[in-house]
């Protein structure tokens, strides 16, 4: 006779895989989630006074954890492409700055509604994935590195221009972007930061999905031999292609968020130091690990915020030491050496467990 005692059992092992597979990130939500009303309890505000976003230590805290969840998206799309698929790019930062520009301008100076706007952000999303796809076919490698330099360069000089100063604020940048009144940081902080807080989390289990299906174990072998991936008879352009195209309406996204949050657009978000940045996070935390881009992004934000409080004529001396440091002490970044060591830590519990007594069996 059947037991049929087992069949919801059966039918929870998925949801249970799956909630023990995404912990760290269920983990990850609630602490942010409750961040603001820790903060606020321990500097002593009111409720009433946190969700009417009244000045204080939360609403800081609030403003602070949003520039670093932009910046892990960022670090995130371009985890995507480096670290998963192995295209080195130096023209990542246009992506980032296509977004945060095109969405200062639809709004401030054509009136267009928000989700128009967003709209158009994930349309430029995908024409520059194509833009970029162009050459895959022709260039990889270094090569690949200098022609989405030079692509990334000209629209650098472009929003830089004296002809296009109208819209885009030319050097000075972009300026007096109101956001809307439901979404404005300064009035509605609160619902701001949770609608980031969630929207990370999504794209980093949409990227973790696409990281383990069949695309994305493609993609990985691509990095690793992409000579033998097409000999097993992949055709690695549209891989890559589909790679680039997420990663691009990702980074696009992330800059109409720094936009909607920021008051001012800078041309320094299109340079190629802000692209180096996105490296520089991905280092820090793991290259490929995905999450290690949000850690690496942490720690890179939190590093600039307390060096120039404590440290500032000396911060980038600082910095390019602890940089350094991480590069040679942690070769993997935080995330990938936390992962390799992980047997190691297991026996180490193992044998501490014997020691102890505990492993013993009674007799």
């Amino acid at each position: 006779m059947q037991n049929v005692t087992e069949q919801p059992s059966a039918k929870a092992m998925p949801l249970l895989k799956r909630a023990k597979d995404n912990f760290g990130s269920l983990v990850t939500l609630i602490v942010l989630a409750a961040l603001p009303f820790v903060v606020a309890l321990y500097d002593g505000q009111s409720l009433s006074s946190l969700l009417a976003n009244e000045a204080g230590s939360s609403k800081f805290v609030q403003g602070f954890v949003i520039e670093i969840l932009i910046l892990g998206i960022f670090a995130l799309s371009y985890d995507l492409i480096f670290g998963i698929t192995g295209m080195l790019s130096f023209g990542h930062a246009m992506f980032f700055a296509v977004g945060a520009y095109l969405t200062g301008i639809m709004i401030k100076s054509f009136g267009w509604s928000l989700w128009a706007t967003l709209g158009l952000v994930l349309a430029a999303g995908v024409l520059q994935a194509l833009l970029f796809g162009i050459v895959l076919p022709r260039v990889k490698g270094i090569t690949f590195a200098l022609v989405t330099l030079g692509m990334a360069s000209v629209f650098y000089i472009v929003i830089q221009a004296r002809e296009f100063g109208e819209y885009t604020g030319a050097d000075v940048g972009l300026q007096g972007v109101i956001a809307p009144d439901f979404l404005n940081p300064s009035t509605q902080r609160l619902r701001f930061y949770f609608i980031v807080v969630a929207l990370t989390v999504l794209i980093y289990l949409l990227y973790k999905r696409f990281v383990t299906s069949p695309t994305g174990r493609v993609c990985v072998a691509i990095r690793e031999n992409e000579g033998r991936a097409r000999m097993l008879g992949y055709n690695t352009f549209y891989f890559k292609l589909a790679a680039l195209t997420l990663s691009s309406i990702t980074a696009a996204l992330a800059g109409a968020l720094h936009t909607l949050h920021q008051p001012i657009v800078t041309p320094n978000v299109a340079a190629m130091s802000f692209t180096v940045s996105a490296l520089l996070m991905i280092l820090i935390g793991g290259v490929g690990t995905l999450n290690g881009a949000l850690v690496g992004a942490a720690v890179l934000r939190l590093l600039q915020f307390g060096l120039s409080k404590y440290f500032s004529e000396s911060a980038s001396f600082i910095s390019g030491a602890i940089y350094v440091a991480i590069v040679l002490f942690v070769p993997y970044g935080i995330v990938g050496t936390w992962r390799l060591k992980r047997f190691e830590r297991q026996k180490g519990w193992e044998n501490l467990l014997k020691l102890m007594g505990v492993g013993k069996r009674k007799e």
